[in-house]
């Protein structure tokens, strides 16, 4: 689009392309969040008409210097304006609020953050001037590992015509399990594919240091980040990280320390949780408001794990709960383009579903998740069930029940009415 040298490299399409576009003519700015190297610098330059990299080290970090001594200064530039990392100097964001205010134009600057700032130095949330836009690791479909036969929105609504998909191979799963969505660890070899993820785990352990002055002990940061790993996929309060540390690395530490380093986590955008349902289906079932535990990527819990390809297929319980992981941050993704919202469901009965995708219009989908077809049977007859408790309560019926699944070769409508479709032939 704007920026040639982009175009020369072959930008790689995103689908927050899309949410970018339809955002920028209405808003005077746009914040890109997301982890780090998942490719906000890149996406944003390519919609971007000149941009400033804050965090840039050239001139002993003088971009930064003079954004702190001046941000009026750092604003001036094309439009759409980018300002990268502006959370290194976060009066940028009073600064852009007010440019906006004082233009009184759309598209004019374009925001990236890979950590969330404690409102230092933030006198206004800017929320009437300022969209903000989730970007996460790319999503198989980006990335060219998913055909994209297969249109979520279009699962949502019922709608699926029968299409074969072709075989899947479990190798390939786990190679994508333990590759992650990094745009920079595409192409690389099986012997390095946990190499940029640990170095990523290395970056955020001291980013979680140093990213509003605290002083926090690294160890006790890398030892939650394992227990998480462990927790991947799984509804568990911070009592059960804190014994999981106690089991399996000998070190206690207290659940206020274990609040406060999860929290810091959540701010440089290491983890990405899986809420619980906000809706209650107009039924009386009361729903637990356990959040469900992710890392932005399955790269990372594997890294943290040690798990290689080979090693995920010689433990499938461990691969089948990081599979459900990469397929809910797909699903998060995709998702997201059409203002929908991935959940989970849990009730006090003990009844669960791997996922429920939220409407804007307050329609609902059940999900259940499964690495192998030969567990088909079993996730469509748990869907039908919750269905049938729900709407025997009252409550409303869900517009579409699927499996996701690894290792089927078809998309289909099952003569119970549920859908199945592989995750390798899914697309937004």
């Amino acid at each position: 689009m704007r920026a040639a040298s982009i175009k020369q490299y072959k930008y790689l399409p995103r689908l927050i392309d899309s949410e970018i576009e339809r955002y920028l003519p209405i808003m005077g700015a746009i914040c890109i969040e997301g982890p780090k190297w998942c490719g906000k610098t890149w996406t944003a330059s390519f919609h971007s008409g000149s941009r400033i990299l804050i965090s840039d080290p050239a001139g002993n970090f003088q971009n930064r210097s003079l954004a702190e001594l001046s941000p009026a200064l750092v604003l001036e530039g094309k439009a759409p304006r980018l300002i990268d990392e502006w959370q290194e100097a976060p009066s940028i964001w009073d600064a852009v609020r007010q440019t906006v205010d004082q233009r009184g134009q759309s598209e004019q600057f374009i925001l990236t953050g890979s950590a969330t700032p404690k409102h230092k130095g933030i006198s206004h949330s800017g929320a009437d001037q300022i969209g903000r836009l989730r970007m996460r690791p790319m999503s198989l479909y980006e990335s060219g590992d998913s055909s994209g036969k297969i249109s979520l929105r279009e699962l949502c609504t019922g709608e699926l015509a029968p299409v074969a998909t072709g075989e899947t191979d479990l190798r390939m799963l786990a190679r994508l399990t333990v590759r992650g969505g990094w745009p920079d660890n595409l192409a690389t070899s099986d012997k390095n594919l946990s190499m940029l993820p640990n170095q990523y785990l290395n970056a955020a352990v001291e980013d979680a240091s140093r990213i509003d002055g605290i002083r926090r002990d690294n160890r006790k940061i890398k030892l939650l980040l394992r227990s998480l790993a462990r927790s991947e996929s799984a509804a568990v309060p911070n009592s059960r990280l804190k014994k999981h540390i106690k089991e399996n690395d000998n070190e206690d530490i207290d659940v206020e320390t274990i609040t406060s380093y999860l929290d810091v986590l959540r701010r440089i955008f290491i983890t990405d949780n899986q809420d619980p349902c906000s809706a209650e289906f107009h039924s009386s079932v009361r729903i637990k408001k356990a959040p469900k535990r992710h890392l932005c990527d399955t790269s990372l819990a594997c890294a943290l794990l040690g798990a290689t390809p080979v090693g995920l297929i010689e433990d499938l319980q461990t691969f089948d709960f990081l599979f459900e992981a990469l397929c809910e941050r797909d699903l998060k993704i995709y998702a997201q383009t059409f203002d929908a919202r991935l959940c989970h469901y849990q009730d006090y009965a003990g009844n669960k579903m791997d996922a429920v995708i939220e409407l804007p219009d307050g329609a609902w989908c059940g999900i259940e998740i499964r690495l192998g077809a030969n567990k088909i049977d079993e996730a469509a007859a748990n869907l039908k069930r919750i269905r049938d408790m729900i709407v025997k309560d009252g409550g409303n019926a869900p517009s579409a029940l699927m499996v996701i699944c690894g290792m089927s070769n078809a998309a289909y409508q099952r003569p119970d009415g549920v859908l199945v479709a592989p995750i390798t032939a899914l697309k937004n």
